[in-house]
């Protein structure tokens, strides 16, 4: 079986709570033993806070799971020993030892709120003019956290390599890497192919097209109907339950 590679936010989660048909979706996965990870692009929780939301809610994970936070910290860990980190309050403390503000070799940036600001900007642009290199722990650029789009990330990311004419290395999604570490995980053939779940019609659905993948697009988060226009999902579905025909198709019968 190709591994299944399945988004977090519009996907599984909806709002602050998990899709009504998602405890399902699972059991149906467990029980085929269909090879399967959570592959997120969430900087604002760990896999392990992810997972605990989860149970909260009655859903006891037995997939691996993946956030773009854990796999942007494992690559620093590896590449870089003084880092600049803009990232949520609470997840700071993964950085220890690392932290340099004032001689950084690169910045990292996740998710921040609503602290994305002129001074903000200007505190990365001046450290990545002075020689530090960009971390983008993703590069979407809008998500849908409360059933209203607002700007991610990636606008702010994209400004930044705009002034400084520098790249960013983005470690999630659209990330060939990304991918290929899930796939990896699931001690699956990347060559062989996959099938991705999610609800961005760019960062999910294209990007695994791009790179042998196919696609699922779920409407149950910030992509709509209207959306879509020339670009071609391999299948676009309304809810989880829906999902899980497409895959019954193309794994059990």
């Amino acid at each position: 079986m190709k591994p299944l590679l399945i988004d977090f936010d519009g996907v599984i989660k909806i709002g602050d709570e998990i899709a009504t048909d998602a405890k399902d979706f699972f059991e149906f996965i467990d029980e085929n033993k269909i090879p399967a990870c959570i592959l997120s692009n969430s900087t604002l929780r760990t896999s392990e806070l992810m997972k605990d939301f989860l149970e909260e809610k009655g859903l006891k994970l037995k997939i691996p799971a993946f956030t773009a936070f854990d796999v942007t910290l494992e690559f620093v860990k590896k590449n870089y020993s003084k880092v600049k980190v803009y990232c949520r309050d609470c997840l700071l403390h993964h950085f220890e030892g690392m932290i340099d503000d004032e001689n950084p070799e690169a910045v990292v940036i996740g998710d921040i709120g609503n602290r994305w600001n002129y001074d903000t900007m200007n505190e990365i642009f001046n450290s990545v003019m002075d020689g530090a290199e960009i971390i983008a722990m993703h590069k979407n650029k809008f998500w849908q956290p409360e059933g209203k789009l607002i700007l991610d990330a990636g606008a702010f990311i994209t400004a930044i390599e705009f002034a400084t004419g520098k790249k960013a290395t983005v470690i999630g999604k659209p990330s060939p890497l990304y991918f290929k570490i899930a796939v990896d995980n699931l001690g699956k053939n990347f060559e062989n192919g996959f099938l991705m779940i999610g609800d961005d019609l760019e960062n999910d659905v294209l990007a695994a097209q791009t790179i042998g993948g196919k696609g699922i697009l779920v409407l149950t988060g910030k992509t709509k109907q209207s959306d879509i226009k020339d670009k071609k999902p391999d299948f676009v579905v309304n809810s989880l339950t829906d999902t899980k025909e497409v895959i019954e198709k193309i794994y059990i019968q």
